[in-house]
């Protein structure tokens, strides 16, 4: 490393603890700029290159966590907690809420408790599968070794929801993806709660072609985050619709298959699939 980014890296270092240290008081970006001794233009640029993110995103992921602490663990209401995290109210929490969970502070804190959400199981190609829905769209798709276990996983991502087993016709839709060509089906419906880099990579991902792929790095590029590569991958890993959302067209630099939440087996699988359905002869 040398001395320039050794300062560099010092700088970033300092303003992520006077984040951490003063997010209470929603600090201005020109304010934490100040501290390190940069202008406002370069300090946003040094930070996200280092960071991965943006110091506005860091500051509202910091808000946020703390918020989610405080809804889950302290059963505060929403307006302490607005006043708390130091936002101006409830309006201010909603809004910062559904930006970065997808979801409003109230849903959060009852874990969707006024949350309806169907599954079934269905076999595909690649063994048996779990879908489940909302009435917005797909919020969960996985593949199933033992019914009982992916249940249970889907449960944990909505503790206080209701289950109800039944099949509905964005589940029909979603699956209709392993027997018709992706650019033939009507627009599938996906319900996701996630931050807004998670939703750029899973955005970015929905934009690999079948039969193609690419890489962690590829990936980082794409959504303008070059030195994120680990990030991608953790959000890539994070992907809680398995193949629609499809996480396994994407490799190591080195060509390596890499991990899979759902297997590697599975993961090379899918891809000597997809290669062969696009290589496949007309007749």
């Amino acid at each position: 490393m040398t001395e320039q980014q050794n300062i560099d890296y010092k700088r970033v270092a300092d303003s992520i603890e006077y984040i951490k240290t003063n997010f209470k008081g929603q600090p201005k970006l020109d304010e934490i700029a100040k501290q390190v001794n940069l202008s406002l233009f370069h300090f946003q640029r040094l930070f996200s290159q280092w960071a991965g993110t943006s110091p506005k995103k860091f500051l509202q992921y910091t808000t946020i966590e703390y918020a989610k602490m405080l809804l889950k663990n302290h059963q505060a209401t929403l307006f302490d907690t607005a006043i708390e995290t130091g936002l101006s109210g409830t309006g201010r929490l909603h809004d910062l809420f559904i930006s970065i969970e997808g979801m409003t502070p109230a849903e959060y804190k009852n874990g969707g408790k006024n949350l309806s959400i169907s599954y079934s199981f269905a076999l595909c190609p690649f063994g048996k599968i779990i879908v489940a829905s909302t009435q917005k769209g797909i919020c969960y798709m996985g593949f199933v070794d033992a019914e009982n276990q992916a249940f249970t996983t889907l449960q944990k991502n909505f503790p206080n929801a209701r289950f109800k087993q039944k099949v509905d016709s964005f589940q029909q839709s979603a699956l209709s993806i392993f027997t018709h060509d992706w650019n033939e089906l009507k627009q599938i419906k996906l319900h996701l709660k996630g931050t807004d880099f998670q939703l750029k990579v899973w955005q970015t991902l929905l934009k690999i072609p079948l039969g193609q792929l690419t890489t962690y790095g590829a990936i980082a590029k794409n959504i303008g985050k070059q030195k994120a590569s680990r990030a991608v991958g953790t959000a890539i890993g994070s992907n809680p619709v398995a193949f629609l959302i499809p996480c396994h067209r994407v490799i190591q630099s080195s060509g390596a298959i890499g991990g899979y939440l759902w297997g590697s087996t599975r993961k090379v699988a899918i891809i000597g699939w997809e290669g062969a359905k696009i290589h496949a002869d007309p007749d």
